[in-house]
């Protein structure tokens, strides 16, 4: 069935209250519970002048006249024919911040944009992707690219954005890991101006052994001076496949190693908590990596594993679309498929940051509903049977495994 506009009304009214399951990463939850065991240890003059301190603090910054406003307007992008050069503005006139990182992650972006979908159309082989461009008058602007119809995929879609515009305090929270203050420097209950820019995707193949497969990687700035990167690549099957969940995981735990012996346990570890519908306590598949509010180490060694991790995405993910796309299946197969297109479909629009994100600040609304599948099926009720491999799946759905 097509997905109607009514159930994306319901869910996405729903996701401008979601917390996106946001469990703290284990740094981040040492960071604070350190912050707290050194309060509880200051002495009385300490926690005087520490209150004089956040007196001054609490008086923050102001957003400036010129700020964008927290709802830039989803009919605010013009169309353009030719993209210009850059879409990060030099500007004097919106967030202060560092530009010359703003412009290497928009390079990183649409350089992996071009290669990832000239790798799709070459396993596809009949589909080509449409690129849409624009801009908007306050700055940023984007391209989205998406293929519909091929002989292998229903529906992909490639997406830039670089995005200038305010947020309120608590939406910004909402979309964020809970309990990090991304509005540090700013005077309490002041919208918060920033600069966004990211590459994301959603790939949907035609044949229920070919899994859908997500990334994201972005890098954020505010005006109060924070700034930090997040993303990640994540697959979600139909059926279980040892070899595939292999390879993709295997390929990630590569590309982590190769930058921080930690970060494929804890970035695996943070996509399965992180992919969790949580009205039917079960993930939406079988996770990857994901990372979000990395400012922990200098930007350009972050910078470093983001690119390297987007540069991975075909490599994770080409030879199990070519192992598997001319693959026989069943009409109860396809029905399954369907049914679990359903399950991604409600997690995108009630948990999905990026979702709630594009949604509270005027996005635009084609390239935010994007990541939807063409298709999906909803049945009342439905239980795999016992034993069967809808079933098996359902269960790695339900308690993490390890692949590698």
């Amino acid at each position: 069935m097509k997905i109607g506009a009514a159930l994306i009304a319901l869910l996405s009214s729903a996701a401008s209250g979601a917390d996106a399951f946001g469990v703290p990463s284990t740094r981040a939850f040492a960071t604070r519970s350190a912050a707290a065991r050194s309060s509880l240890g200051m002495s009385t003059a300490e926690k005087a002048d520490d209150k004089t301190e956040e007196k001054e603090e609490a008086k923050g910054k102001k957003a400036g006249k010129d700020a964008p406003p927290t709802h830039i307007g989803w009919n605010s992008h013009q169309p353009v024919a030719e993209v210009p050069e850059t879409l990060v503005r030099e500007g004097e006139s919106g967030p202060d911040g560092n530009n010359p990182m703003r412009q290497k992650f928009e390079k990183m972006c649409r350089d992996a944009q071009i290669s990832i979908t000239k790798a799709i159309e070459e396993i596809d082989g009949k589909g080509k992707f449409q690129e849409d461009a624009w801009v908007r008058a306050n700055g940023g602007g984007g391209m989205s690219r998406v293929l519909a119809d091929g002989d292998v995929f229903e529906k992909a879609g490639v997406n830039l954005s670089v995005v200038y515009g305010s947020m309120p305090q608590e939406a910004l929270q909402a979309a964020t890991e809970r309990g990090v203050d991304r509005a540090k420097g700013m005077a309490p209950g002041e919208r918060v101006p920033f600069f966004a820019c990211g590459l994301s995707s959603v790939m949907h193949p035609k044949n229920p052994h070919c899994p859908t497969m997500h990334f994201n990687y972005r890098y954020f700035e505010t005006d109060g001076g924070v700034w930090w990167f997040g993303g990640g690549t994540d697959i979600t099957p139909s059926y279980i496949n040892e070899d595939d969940m292999k390879h993709f995981h295997g390929t990630y735990k590569e590309v982590c190693d190769r930058h921080d012996p930690e970060y494929y346990k804890e970035f695996k570890a943070w996509a399965d908590r992180y992919f969790v519908i949580t009205h039917r306590n079960e993930t939406r598949g079988l996770g990857g990596i994901f990372f979000d509010d990395q400012n922990d180490r200098d930007a350009d060694t972050i910078f470093k594993f983001s690119e390297d991790a987007l540069n991975s995405v075909v490599k994770a993910y080409g030879p199990i679309i070519e192992k598997h796309k001319d693959d026989e299946f069943t009409q109860k197969e396809k029905e399954w498929q369907l049914i679990r297109r359903g399950r991604y479909v409600e997690f995108n629009l009630v948990y999905d940051r990026g979702t709630v994100f594009g949604l509270k600040t005027g996005g635009r609304i084609e390239s935010i509903l994007m990541s939807l599948p063409e298709t999906a099926r909803w049945e009342y009720d439905n239980r795999p049977e016992e034993g069967s491999r809808e079933a098996e799946f359902l269960d790695a759905c339900t308690h993490a495994r390890e692949w590698v």
